[in-house]
């Protein structure tokens, strides 16, 4: 899939990280991502693989070196609350201040996360396979790429969540410096709701979390409320706390054990 692919020499890497690069055609530039896999892991197949989104101003590096998404995951693991897992964690594609994760004119970055992101960790991680699970979570612009992917392709994931989540695109307008001209502008690409009502298929579980101080939290508590009316499972939490990361690595424990349980409990595929 890629016409280029480097990866960091462990020798030299934090341990069990791993920084990738790739030519992306979806970008039609090169692009970063950061992986994680234990110690419990690497000798195994066809782990399940955790796709972890940053939110605007963020990149590949911001889940581990802000939010320590691998020291979370390795305790975890080594208490026996999770099974073996490895994190894929993205840059959104490094367009201004945050591509929202939708298609653009001219560059894809949906197709970045959904298709060449899993590609790129299969080919750096021996690890992970075409069969290993796949789940997807996020923060902020990150939970809305998570929810939303998980709307738009519920054959692909196992499990979505997200954390303090931006639940439509027009959220995102105070915070870039660019406008969102040129966006996708479907509804499936601008609202997390209409892309869940909307899924072609059985949606993946769903979970989202939100702080009682954090400025979406009223779009969370409607996004609560919108998937009880359309009948829609889900897991929906609200906690002390902000729009920080003192907040998403507290919380990402529990989507990691939310998916952990929702891959105890999945039927297997004939």
């Amino acid at each position: 899939m890629f016409r280029t692919l480097e990866v960091s020499d462990p020798a030299l890497s934090p341990p069990g990280l791993r920084f990738v690069t790739v030519k992306s055609a979806a970008l039609g530039q090169r692009a970063d991502l950061l992986l994680f896999v234990p110690p419990q892991a690497a000798a195994l197949q066809d782990v399940p693989l955790v796709l972890l989104l940053h939110g605007v101003y963020g990149s590949h590096w911001s889940w581990a070196f802000q939010g320590g998404a691998h020291l979370t995951a390795q305790r975890l693991i080594d208490a026996g609350e999770i099974p073996p897992l490895v994190l894929a964690m993205p840059s959104d594609g490094l367009w201004g201040d945050g591509s929202g994760y939708v298609p653009h004119a001219g560059q894809d970055f949906e197709r970045w996360i959904v298709d060449e992101v899993p590609a790129a960790a299969r080919a750096a991680c021996s690890a992970c396979s075409e069969v290993s699970p796949l789940f997807i979570a996020g923060l902020s612009m990150g939970g809305f790429g998570a929810l939303r992917l998980a709307g738009k392709h519920p054959h692909r994931f196992v499990a979505a969540a997200g954390h303090s989540s931006v639940t439509e695109s027009v959220q995102l307008d105070t915070l870039l410096a660019e406008t969102r001209a040129g966006w996708a502008a479907a509804p499936v690409d601008t609202t997390v709701i209409v892309s869940l009502r909307d899924a072609e298929g059985p949606l993946p579980a769903l979970r989202f979390d939100c702080g009682r101080d954090d400025p979406f939290i009223d779009a969370n508590r409607k996004l609560h409320a919108e998937l009880q009316a359309a009948g829609i499972a889900h897991e929906y939490a609200e906690h002390d706390g902000g729009h920080g990361w003192a907040y998403w690595a507290q919380h990402l424990e529990d989507t990691l054990r939310f998916f952990g349980k929702t891959l105890t409990n999945r039927t297997p595929t004939p």
